[in-house]
This record gives structure tokens, C-alpha cells and sequence, in this order.
């Protein structure tokens, strides 16, 4: 198609951009190549360009690298380049971001190629579905069928060079098509660019950069361009690092590219990225460890692309580095999510000028230009690479599937999985249609059925590891992924010698732990009668007696049942909630059930729950007593009436931006409830009484709250407020300065007893007879533990408290760094939560011993009540990249149920 139809230029004119490229084209602040005493600048020397294909100088007034492209430009020139060549090129948009920036990419290729894009699809999903694919018949589909590369650009916003070499990258293929390599891919090699994953961050950084910059561009790393304001360009709108969204997939950007690349499943994805300034270029092979389920093919044909990129770049004189960073091990990054559906996948990075020109420690002046052609560079050879070995690339693709589905048939001890779907069975729902929409095949059964001894009631998901995806299963539903021994082993030398551990990211991702939903394993397939799910199935749940007399009971424990509260409280629907379990007419209600009385509601009360009960997948139970025969009746004080509070939330520095960022999006999005953002020095002073909740997401607060706001914190509080804290922000909480809550971070814990600094120049003399005592010699007085890069740890619930109505007696938490508390003493709060047993801490990844021990029973959920107000103080972070659903109940509660038990001034 000649032009991007799909995007009006109603909607290209209203996107948000703070300031469009040409805002500063012609003018002194503009730095252009002719500014830089260099001699003339080729991306790649000797090639002759078609004239009809336009530049971007033609198009948008500068050359590729001169300037930060914007979103807008972007599209502009894309589409510029559509209308000249629309039998090479083709654009889609495939979704659109939080703030109405469209995304697209553009697939490039011969015109025989394009002209059989979509049987090209068709081919494709033949190769990865070999149950219903020969082996005699893949051969002939991939004896004529093109190789693929998937560009993906600018996951994070503020890693700018990407986009513009996606836009060289765009315009080399289109405009010398003759050139050897060019012709080598246009003949054998479909190349997909996504030029920019992040427009949202994007356009803030560039806002911020070029409102900064002087009269000329600045190179000092201390300059104001060089250094972004919170919460910088990286993330989304909601502050989300989308390069760790790919298990949760919480995201508009996310969910679209994902649906783009199931559709098409290309066979090479290669994600660019930048890194420090004074690095040089990293590619494939990836560091240790790398996830045991990835395939020593998808890793020999990385080597075999890496191998090429380090021929050009020997051939340009580009330094590069390999292997020593950036692993393999976690499947949820844009560079190891497509290797989970056969592709070969790796993740590239250059050093970044995070601007126009930027000056290394080494004295190199690197100018924008330069990271836009090493990334271009890298792109082209990597689309060499893979059109030069496009046979062998493609066998590798059906042999992946084939030998998944292998994998799954003789596993005989989790050959399927199977979600009983009778214990939260929205989250359930949620689990099972995420699987689906990553691409797995999951089926739900319409009949009671018994597998591996276990009976199971119709409705529940069952997952078979004998298919194309098996592998993405096994990764992400084992509990245990292990990194190999020899790395761990490192990892423990490394710490003896008080050096820094290599592990990357989390070690511990499994989605059933992390959305506490009951998995049963079984060694064979299971036979029963099913439908497929897809991943647009909607929650239905019953809605039972409609007409109901005298109230509506909707079951706590899940978030459809959250959902509907925070739709009625939005909706001036009075409700209560039971603090403790009730039975009536024989039926048992959890702790923390939904009661809505008719006759303290509107008339139309039924017509509103039917809809609030489509709209929100709960289950209500209309009922025509209340009598109550165990547990607290209706009128009890132990049925608290639920009230629609106003919540803030501190913004800005010091806060952690994803903090922040996930933090609202689960109250906002998945809680459907609004928030206030007030920038954390406001605090201070600020007359919070029309809030009823605030939360303090992850940040150092010592400095911008100080005393005088945590004075002014605990007078609101002590007139009835809410303050949750997390993480860092429970630190500064607990501080003495703060002085808001009684529990303390420990010390690391020493068999010896930690010894007291001496006030003194002098010491004891000592002997030092081994390296052993000198490693001892070294031990400083006082350590905090050893820092965890992330794990999946086991937390016990008190189920007698008000403020984990509904939770279960046991929910997986994500811990990570070094902070563990002392428990609050009885006469200070509650310890509502806590860490399990050293022998039983532990959910999933690799956690250092001397962790295990000193974390065993220390809290992870406090309740210090506060006047008439409370403190409500999470060691660890509940809402962590918003993958943490199995907390979503437990986070509710901190929120609508501790604002029902406060007692503020009227």
C-alpha cells in the first residue's frame, strides 16, 4: 500500500509531542554535520542510492543522525517512504500507546516477496504447527520460503539511536537495492522494522533534551542534556521498563508487538538497545547463564550472525565486545521471549551519546551520528547473516517445534499442566488467557474428568507440553529454573572474595507462583472433553437469585470480586465488607465477602448488578435473609461500611520511577480506581485531609520530607489518614528521623556478634596467618546482607486479621535487595505477613544461604495503627513490574479495607 491508511493525519497532528523536529531546523541550537570538522560521512561507503527514493533531508530538513527524530517525523518519513516504493515496503500500524501514539512497523522486501506477505504468514504458522505438517512437506515450503529478521527499536525511550538507524536501515534497503549485501537480503530475506517500541518515552526525552541544550551542544556528561529530570524518557507512560513486560504483558505497546509477531513468527529478532557512553558495542554471544530451555541450534546461529557482525565491524574499525554481559537466563526480555517459539534471538547495544555529541572518559568525542551507523551496520549484517543461512535458519525453526513436542511426550513428570479453576478463579481466568495470548495452546474441559489419580471439575485449563510452545510453558510454569552450577559456583566464589555477583535479573519468574493460583502436575496427556481458550475469552461467573429481597453477597478473594467493589464504590453504591468468615442459609462466605443491602440502595439496585457482574466477570449471590447462623451478622461492627476513598500517591523525586509507575497502573488499570500523583516535596506541607489513602511507593525520602514532613505525614495519619509504604519508602518510615513506623531494618547476621567500631585511631595488633584471616582481617564491623537480585519467596498470612480478609493462608512475594526488618512489637502494630522457615522460604530462583536464614519469619506485611489512622508498611514491593497478581488482593485490602477501619475527623 502506498500510504499508512491506518493512521489518519487527524490523528498524526494530534499526537503528543512536545517539540517536533523542525522546532529547531535552520537554527543556532541545531548542530548539523557540516558544524563537525569530519571528513565526509558515508554509512556504508561505495553505495549508490536511487534518487526516487526520498531522504530524510527531503523529507524532514536534516540527515539521518544530525538531529533525535521524533515519533511524529517518524511516521512522516515512513510513510514518505511507502509512497515511493509500495511494492517494497509496507506499513502496519499494530496498536497504539497510552498517550494515542500510533506503532507500526514496516516490513521491506523484494516485491515478489511482499506481493506474498500474507502466505508467507500462512508458511509460517505451517512450520511451527509440525502435528499437522510433514516432514516431506516442510521441506518444499522451506526450499522456496524467505527467511525473516525482526528489527525491534527504542524499547526504552531515552536509547535514541535505534530509531534513526531504523530509519537508515528503511532507506538503504528501499534505495540500493543492487548493492551485493542489499541484494543478498531483498532475495532471500523479508526484514520487519519496528522502529520505535517506546514513542511515549521517546517524545518526554527529546522535550527534556532539546529544551536544555545552549547555544551549542554540549559534550560534558554534566551537562543539563545529558542528565533527564525524573522519571526520564526510558519507560512508558506508566513508567513501565517494556523491555521486562513480556511475561505479563501489561502493556498496549507489548500486547501489540506480541500479536505482530505470533502472527508472523520471523525467524531472527534482534533487539537494539544502547548502553554507557564510554562502552563500545555489544553483540551475540549473550553471557552466562542462559536459560537451560533455549536450544543449542537458536545459539549456533547467534554465533553465526554474531561472527558477521564482527566482520563489518573489523571491516569499519567499530570496537565490540561479546559475552561478558547481558545473559540469556531471564524468558521475559524482548530478546529472549521469541527464542520460547523457535527464533533466534539476541540483544545488541551501543554506547550512547544520550544526545547530539558526548565526550568519553578516554577523551573520544562521539557524535549521535556514530551510534545511529554502528546500530545500522549491525542491523544490515545481521539481515545478511540470516538471508545467507536462510535454509538452515528455517530447518531450525521446524525442528524446534518438532523436538518441543518431543520434549512434552516423554516428560513423565509434568507432561501437562492443570489449573483446577475452583480457588480464584479470576485469577485463574487471567492466567489461563495470558498463556493463550503469548500463543500457547490452552483448552478448558467441559466435563468433570480424573487424570494421574486426581479428579478435577469441568471449567478447569489444562496446558499439554507436547506442542510448538512447550518450552515457554516448561520455563515459565516450572517452579525451579536452574542457572547452571558452574555459574552459581562463581557467583558463591565471588562473594567469599566480597566481590560483586554477575547475576543480571531476577532468577525466580514462575506465573503460577507469582499469581498464587493452584497448578497440579500430571506425567501424561490428559483425555477429556474441551473448548480452546482464546485470549479474548471474558470471565463469567454466576450471578445467582437477581431478584434477590434483601442483599447481594459477592465472595471476596479474587479481582473480579475487587473490580466490582471499586465499580460500586465509584458508582455511590452502598456496601459493606465482613471482616471475619459468615454462613448463611448454609452456605460458608469468606472473610472479607461484598454485602450490598437493598434497602440501602436505589430501587434500580438489581439492573446495576447485572451489569456490574458483565462488566466484571464476579460472582454475586442474591439472598432473602440475613440471618447469619456463624460469624458476623450485617449490623455487626464486624461488617464495616465500605467508602469510596481518595487516593494520592507521592510523584517525583525521590520516588523510584517504576515504583511509581507500577503502583498506579495496577490501582488504575487493574483495580480500575483513580489516583492523585503529588510531587514528594509537596508533602511537606501539603493539607492532605481530603485524602483518605496515600502511598509511598520504593524511594529515599530522607531528604525531600525530612522532619517537617514526616510531622505533617504523622498528624494526617493520627487524624485518620492511611500511609502505605514500600520497600525503600518503609525504610525511610522506620527510620528514627521518620520515627512513623516501630520495625528496623537489620545488620547481617554474624554467628560472632558484630562487633561496635572502636573510638579510636588504634586497634589491637593481630596476626594474619592465611588468606582466610585476611578475608576475615577485611570484614568490615558492621554489613548489611548481601544484596538478592530477585526471587520468588513464600509468605505466610495471618488469616485472623481484618487486613488480609480473603488472602490466602500463604502468597508468593518478590525480594530483592538486602533490607529485611525486625518484627513490630505487639504493643507497637501487627506482624500481618511473614517470610517462612529457612527450609522453606525459597519459591523459585537462587537465593544466598545466609539470606534464607536471617529472612525466615521476618515480616513482610505491617499494621501499626497510628491516633485514628494507620501505617501500613510492605518490606518488599507488592506491585513489581504489575506481575505480582497473586498480591492484588492483599494490596486491595492495604487500600478500601484499612480506609473502612481508620476513623477520621468528620
Amino acid at each position: 500500500m502506498g500510504k499508512l491508511n491506518t493512521i489518519s493525519k487527524t490523528m498524526i497532528a494530534s499526537c503528543i509531542v512536545a517539540l517536533t523536529s523542525s522546532a529547531f531546523t535552520g537554527n543556532a541550537l541545531a548542530q548539523s554535520f557540516n558544524d563537525m570538522p569530519t571528513t565526509e560521512f558515508s554509512y556504508w561507503p561505495g553505495v549508490n542510492y536511487n534518487a526516487n527514493i526520498p531522504t530524510t533531508e527531503s523529507i524532514l530538513g536534516y540527515k539521518v543522525g544530525e538531529r533525535i527524530t521524533s515519533h511524529a517525523d517518524l511516521i512522516k518519513y515512513f510513510e514518505a517512504l511507502a509512497s515511493a516504493a509500495p511494492d517494497n515496503i509496507k506499513l502496519v500500524k499494530y496498536g497504539e500507546t497510552w498517550e494515542g501514539r500510533a506503532l507500526i512497523y514496516a516490513v521491506v522486501g523484494s516485491a515478489e516477496h511482499l506481493a506474498n506477505l500474507d502466505a508467507f504468514a500462512n508458511n509460517m504458522q505451517k512450520l511451527s504447527d509440525p502435528k499437522s505438517l510433514g516432514k516431506g512437506e516442510a521441506n518444499q515450503i522451506i526450499a522456496s520460503l524467505p527467511s525473516s529478521v525482526w528489527l525491534q527499536h527504542g524499547v526504552h525511550g531515552n536509547e535514541i539511536s535505534s530509531t534513526d538507524a531504523a530509519i537508515q536501515t528503511a532507506y538503504h534497503l528501499l534505495a540500493a537495492p543492487e548493492d551485493p549485501v542489499n541484494k543478498t537480503i531483498l532475495s532471500n530475506t523479508l526484514v520487519f522494522i519496528d522502529p520505535l517500541q517506546n514513542p511515549d518515552g521517546r517524545s518526554r526525552f527529546i522535550s527534556h533534551y532539546y529544551a536544555t541544550v545552549g547555544m551549542v551542544h554540549s559534550d560534558d556528561r554534566l551537562s543539563a542534556e545529558h542528565n533527564e529530570p525524573w522519571p526520564r524518557g526510558r519507560s512508558n507512560h506508566y513508567l513501565f521498563d517494556m523491555n521486562r513486560d513480556w511475561l505479563a504483558i501489561t502493556q498496549p505497546e507489548t500486547a501489540g508487538r506480541i500479536k505482530a509477531i505470533n502472527h508472523f513468527k520471523p525467524t531472527v529478532v534482534i533487539d537494539l538497545h544502547e548502553m554507557g557512553g564510554d562502552d563500545t558495542y555489544f553483540f551475540v554471544p549473550a553471557a552466562q547463564p542462559i536459560n537451560p530451555y533455549m536450544q543449542p541450534d537458536q545459539l549456533a546461529n547467534n554465533d553465526i550472525i554474531g561472527k558477521n557482525n564482527a566482520r563489518h565491524f573489523d571491516d569499519f574499525g567499530f570496537s565490540y565486545f561479546t559475552r561478558e554481559v547481558f545473559d540469556g537466563f531471564y524468558p521475559g526480555y524482548g530478546d529472549s521471549w521469541p527464542t520460547f517459539y523457535g527464533a533466534s534471538a539476541a540483544t545488541y547495544e551501543v554506547a550512547s551519546t544520550r544526545g547530539e555529541i558526548y565526550k568519553t572518559r578516554t577523551g573520544e568525542i562521539k557524535h549521535y551520528r556514530d551510534t545511529v551507523q554502528r546500530h545500522f551496520v549491525a542491523a544490515l549484517s545481521t539481515a545478511q547473516a540470516t538471508a545467507e543461512n536462510r535454509k538452515k535458519i528455517l530447518t531450525d525453526f521446524y525442528d524446534y517445534q518438532v523436538e518441543a513436542i518431543e520434549a512434552g511426550e516423554n516428560d513423565k513428570k509434568e507432561r501437562s499442566f492443570i489449573l483446577p479453576n475452583t480457588r480464584d478463579v479470576a485469577g485463574t481466568h487471567r492466567l489461563a488467557t495470558l498463556m493463550a495470548k503469548h500463543g500457547v495452546i490452552v483448552k478448558q474441559a467441559t466435563e468433570d474428568f480424573k487424570a494421574c489419580g486426581e479428579r478435577y471439575q469441568a471449567g478447569a485449563y489444562i496446558i499439554d507440553t507436547a506442542q510448538p510452545r512447550g518450552r515457554f510453558v516448561k520455563t515459565t510454569f516450572t517452579e525451579q529454573v536452574d542457572m547452571p552450577q558452574a555459574f552459581v559456583d562463581e557467583q558463591e566464589r565471588r562473594r567469599a572474595r566480597k566481590l560483586r555477583d554477575e547475576i543480571y535479573d531476577v532468577t525466580g519468574w514462575s506465573l503460577p507462583l507469582m499469581f498464587n493460583i493452584d497448578t497440579a502436575r500430571c506425567g501424561k496427556a490428559v483425555e477429556v472433553k474441551s473448548r480452546l481458550v482464546d485470549e479474548t475469552d471474558k470471565l463469567v461467573q454466576p450471578f445467582i437469585n437477581a431478584d434477590a429481597k434483601v442483599a447481594y453477597l459477592v465472595p471476596w478473594g479474587d479481582m473480579a470480586a475487587g473490580r466490582l467493589l471499586t465499580a460500586a464504590l465509584q458508582a455511590g453504591i452502598s456496601l459493606k465488607s465482613a471482616d471475619e468468615a459468615f454462613t448463611l442459609e448454609g452456605v460458608n462466605y469468606p472473610a472479607g465477602t461484598l454485602v450490598i443491602e437493598r434497602h440501602a440502595n436505589a430501587s434500580s439496585l438489581p439492573q446495576t448488578m447485572q451489569t456490574l457482574s458483565e462488566q466484571t466477570g464476579a460472582k454475586i449471590v442474591g439472598v432473602d435473609t440475613s440471618w447469619v447462623t456463624k460469624g458476623p451478622s450485617f449490623g455487626s461492627e464486624k461488617t464495616v461500611h465500605m467508602t469510596a476513598p481518595k487516593i494520592a500517591m507521592a510523584w517525583d523525586e525521590p520516588t523510584s520511577s517504576l515504583s511509581a509507575g507500577n503502583t498506579r497502573f495496577v490501582i488504575e488499570q487493574q483495580f480500575n480506581y483513580p489516583v492523585t500523583a503529588i510531587r514528594a516535596d509537596r508533602l511537606q506541607r501539603a493539607d492532605l485531609s481530603q485524602y483518605q489513602v496515600l502511598i509511598l511507593p520504593s524511594g529515599n525520602y530522607s531528604r525531600d520530607l525530612g522532619k517537617s514532613g514526616a510531622e505533617n505525614l504523622a498528624g494526617w495519619v493520627s487524624r485518620g489518614g492511611v500511609l502505605i509504604t514500600m520497600s525503600d519508602a518503609t525504610q525511610w518510615a522506620a527510620s528514627e528521623a521518620a520515627g512513623l513506623l516501630d520495625a528496623k531494618r537489620e545488620l547481617a547476621y554474624s554467628e560472632d556478634g558484630s562487633s561496635s567500631p572502636k573510638d579510636s585511631d588504634l586497634i589491637d595488633g593481630q596476626l594474619i596467618e592465611s588468606k582466610a584471616d585476611l578475608i576475615l582481617a577485611i570484614e568490615n564491623d558492621t554489613d548489611m546482607p548481601d544484596s538478592v537480585a530477585g526471587v520468588l519467596a513464600k509468605v505466610e498470612v495471618d488469616q485472623e486479621h481484618w487486613l488480609t480478609a480473603g488472602v490466602n493462608p500463604e502468597v508468593i512475594a518478590m525480594v530483592y535487595g538486602n533490607d529485611i526488618y525486625s518484627p513490630v512489637k505487639l504493643e507497637s502494630g501487627e506482624n500481618v505477613a511473614w517470610f517462612k522457615s529457612k527450609e522453606d522460604v525459597l519459591a523459585s530462583g537462587y537465593l544466598w544461604e545466609e539470606n534464607k536464614a536471617q529472612l525466615a519469619y521476618k515480616p513482610f506485611l505491617i499494621h501499626q495503627p497510628l491516633g485514628r489512622g494507620m501505617v501500613i508498611a510492605f518490606t518488599q514491593e507488592p506491585t513489581t513490574r504489575a506481575y505480582l497478581d497473586g498480591l492484588n488482593v492483599m494490596f486491595l485490602n492495604a487500600i478500601f479495607r484499612s480506609a473502612a477501619h481508620a476513623e477520621p475527623v468528620r
